[in-house]
């Protein structure tokens, strides 16, 4: 009798403490979200904090996205030093290529997304300069560092095109990236300046855009290219949020900020 009591006593406990742990179970907090990180050109930071990682997140609300803004050259160093990314966007192909052809992107992943256009601006307050034939008057100039900013490499090419070039050498200011020279402009610390047409969108109540690049300036058109990193540590969802930004709701936002969509 003892026996059975101690063994009915023994399953009632049993019973007891698996309930117990199964109430655990289902109070256990939720596994944190999957955090992607995107790497994209300065001049897309507004479009993307403003409006599309906003609209994202809210259909995926798992997924928190982190995001890095540079000049394209200095996120391509950066990539190639060991930053941990899972989405590159940069405002121009020369960095994609190189990343791709070194084995840093998932090259079925890579394809234009976006075009801009090369614009000259100066403060809101006037100047003299009215075109880019004419840039070289100015007194206080200033384009990104061509060295690493892709709206650099697009106002020498430009510039050269029209023996602008050297006559600005010995006055010229450098920008780290296409916003600083936005900013410079803007402040009239410069009283003229090279810069994306979407940049120029953004101060329009501080800056006048005065001319665009003439045609035949550049050789070729000002492209966004897109790509998913080949070690991306999130590479589904990476995959899923350039999708995205390829859709018609991605495409209506990115032309409210100055885009057009890559032909």
């Amino acid at each position: 009798m003892k026996k059975l009591l101690c063994l009915v006593f023994s399953l009632m406990l049993a019973v007891m403490a698996a309930g117990c742990g199964g109430g655990d179970k289902q109070a256990a907090a939720p596994q944190a979200g999957k955090t992607l990180r995107l790497v994209a050109a300065a001049s897309m930071e507004k479009v993307f904090t403003q409006k599309l990682i906003p609209l994202y997140q809210q259909k995926h609300p798992e997924i928190k996205i982190e995001g890095v803004y540079d000049a394209s050259g200095k996120l391509q160093a950066q990539i190639e030093s060991g930053l941990a990314a899972d989405v590159f966007i940069s405002a121009a192909n020369k960095q994609m290529n190189a990343l791709s052809d070194k084995g840093y992107m998932d090259k079925s992943t890579v394809k234009p997304l976006l075009e801009n256009r090369l614009v000259l601006i100066v403060p809101k307050s006037g100047s003299e300069i009215k075109g880019f034939n004419d840039f070289s008057k100015a007194k206080h100039p200033a384009i990104g560092d061509p060295a690493s900013v892709p709206a650099g490499q697009y106002a020498k090419e430009a510039l050269s095109k029209l023996d602008q070039w050297d006559a600005i050498q010995s006055k010229v200011s450098l920008g780290t990236n296409v916003t600083q020279v936005l900013n410079w402009v803007a402040e009239g610390s410069a009283d003229a300046g090279l810069v994306y047409a979407t940049d120029a969108a953004l101060m329009k109540d501080k800056v006048t855009v005065v001319a665009e690049a003439p045609a035949g300036s550049l050789k070729k058109p000002v492209i966004y290219p897109i790509g998913v990193l080949a070690k991306a540590p999130q590479a589904e969802a990476a995959k899923d949020f350039a999708a995205f930004l390829q859709t018609e709701e991605a495409m209506k936002i990115f032309a409210a900020y100055g885009f057009a969509q890559a032909k």
